[in-house]
């Protein structure tokens, strides 16, 4: 997702929203997770979810900007985000893309289908 980011940065916003944890270490952890070292228990505070959104966001030097859903869990209730899903709004506020739940659902090239189509001016740029 970053190299999509870094070519269309410039004309469109991106913003991480991190939700309850999809593979927490108390209720159902995968192999890739240990093997990444991504191992988290559910957070119960939201203070644990800031947390642990600052602790990817400085492990793996994550650029895009992130935001943390509240632990009453709104944000994931409206939209439906859990484990992952992408979404892309336009200027006016209208949900545009509603990409299909992860991990099966979960296609950054979408995403990056779509804005080529808008912004078609855009070009990668260099040493990308």
């Amino acid at each position: 997702m970053d190299a999509i980011r870094k070519k269309y940065g410039e004309r469109a916003q991106f913003l991480t929203l991190y939700i309850k944890e999809a593979h927490p270490l108390d209720e159902w952890q995968m192999d890739s997770n240990v093997k990444e070292g991504v191992c988290y228990p559910q957070p119960t505070t939201l203070e644990d979810r800031v947390r642990i959104a600052n602790d990817f966001v400085k492990r793996f030097d994550y650029q895009i900007p992130m935001v943390v859903d509240p632990i009453e869990n709104p944000a994931n209730a409206a939209y439906a985000g859990w484990p992952e899903r992408f979404y892309i709004v336009d200027e006016s506020g209208t949900i545009v893309y509603k990409g299909k739940p992860g991990p099966f659902g979960y296609h950054p090239e979408e995403v990056e289908a779509w804005l080529a189509r808008r912004f078609p001016d855009v070009t990668a740029p260099s040493g990308s």
